[in-house]
């Protein structure tokens, strides 16, 4: 039953991706060019996308505050306060200069594949061979943790 969830959830995330136009990185990328503003040619497509979702997940939030447990699970599995360490640090600096180079990121990558574009499905494998140097590289290397404050 989870899986066929998660399948679900994953065939309307990508509908959601595919009818606001944010599988092609052309959108992504008119939306970070901020010099267009003057010229008219700025996109803030992404940044409304960006506010449904956030608006969706408050009120998916509040209302799970609510429950006593999950609809589909026994019990919450709230996370636990972590430390900072290097994967966290640099991961999210990576990503986002990823996104800002390329104008794609995982999850509209997948459903961008259904284009067929070989420049998308180049960035795929490359994403793809990435993680897996990035496991190995973890695998590897005592973690660097650095508390920030407490």
């Amino acid at each position: 039953m989870t899986v066929m969830i998660q399948f679900i959830v994953g065939v309307v995330f990508g509908l959601g991706l595919l009818l606001s136009g944010m599988s092609t990185p052309e959108k992504v990328l008119n939306f970070l060019d901020l010099a267009a503003i003057r010229t008219g040619g700025w996109d803030p497509s992404l940044m409304l996308v960006m506010a449904g979702a956030v608006g969706v997940a408050f009120a998916g939030f509040r209302l799970a505050r609510r429950r006593q447990r999950p609809v589909f699970a026994d019990h919450f599995h709230p996370s636990p306060p972590q430390t900072v360490d290097w994967r966290i640090a640099t991961g999210p600096a990576i990503f986002g200069i990823g996104w800002g180079l390329a104008g794609i990121c995982p999850g509209p990558a997948f459903v961008a594949l259904g284009y067929g574009s070989p420049a998308i499905a180049l960035f795929v494998i490359a994403m793809m061979i990435g993680m897996a140097a990035a496991r190995m590289l973890a695998s590897r290397r005592p973690s660097l943790a650095v508390a920030l404050s407490d």
